[in-house]
């Protein structure tokens, strides 16, 4: 593809600034995921690596960036439904991942406002072919999996390639309308759909079985506040069940005004849910023989 791969530690700076050297362009899209675990190893990719990659582009002279944030930034633990940019942060994280990367969020948009030219997406529920964190996570725990509340709850999602255009809009307004430098965008296929449905598609996908057996909210809230204080207290190793954080999502509306992005990126979705589902299958159907089973 005529592309240079280096590879380096985002804690690293000096790695990270010989990267920058002869680049026009930053696209920051590395980040820690992930609903457990210590602290420090979100913080050091998250925070600190973020930056890193700003101070690099200080030093190298590159002046734009664009940088894949995420909607959990903002998440509550409540319903938000059709909520825009204007939305704030909250007083507290349910879990070290949202609060690291709106940390690193707040961190560029501000640098955005200052001295680089910046934009943040708020890509929500990335999947499709490729996928190594949504799809495998779902597919892995399929047959745990439990409905969380009534089920009617809607999320927004958002197909990889739609993912990736979006982030070059970005990158093209960015050389074209500087005066949109430090502003954030929600993304996403902009149809709602209800969460258990997408699961049962992506299961579906993978030629599983739909998730068929449910547990209240308030419930599944109780045990993953239980389960965290036990992994904590015991040090177990690995991820709990199921954490307060997981609950929460599972049980509460996430979608989002998206017309921000459309007005001013000019961004719509080039796949279609549909579309994208069609080609995951493909995709697993074909990979599952020399993959590690799920």
């Amino acid at each position: 593809l005529g592309v240079d791969q280096s590879q380096g530690d985002l804690a690293d700076r000096a790695a990270i600034d010989k990267a920058m050297e002869g680049i026009d362009l930053v696209f920051h899209v590395a980040a820690r995921p992930g609903v457990w675990g210590r602290y420090h190893d979100f913080h050091r990719p998250n925070v600190m690596g973020t930056e890193n990659v700003l101070q690099a582009c200080r030093n190298r002279g590159v002046k734009h960036l664009v940088y894949t944030s995420s909607p959990s930034v903002v998440f509550n633990g409540q319903d938000m439904a059709g909520v825009n940019e204007s939305v704030p942060y909250p007083d507290q994280w349910a879990a070290h991942y949202p609060r690291t990367k709106a940390l690193a969020e707040k961190m560029v948009l501000a640098a955005g406002r200052h001295d680089l030219q910046t934009i943040a997406l708020r890509p929500h529920l990335i999947w499709g072919p490729g996928d190594n964190h949504l799809v495998p996570r779902i597919i892995r725990r399929a047959r745990r999996l439990r409905r969380v509340g009534h089920g009617r709850n809607r999320v927004d999602t958002i197909y990889i390639d739609n993912a990736a255009h979006a982030h070059l809009l970005a990158a093209g307004v960015l050389l074209d309308r500087p005066e949109l430098s430090g502003s954030v965008y929600f993304i996403s296929q902009d149809e709602p759909i209800a969460l258990w449905e997408m699961v049962d598609a992506i299961l579906a996908a993978a030629d599983r079985s739909p998730v068929t057996r449910s547990i209240s909210a308030p419930a599944a809230r109780r045990i993953g506040t239980l389960l965290e204080w036990i992994y904590r207290t015991l040090r177990l190793p690995g991820e709990p069940p199921m954490t307060r954080f997981v609950a929460e999502e599972l049980a509460t509306e996430h979608w989002f005004d998206i017309q921000a992005a459309k007005t001013e990126l000019g961004y719509q979705p080039l796949v279609s849910t549909p579309e994208g589902l069609r080609r995951l299958k493909a995709w697993l159907r074909e990979n599952r023989p020399n993959r590690r089973p799920y």
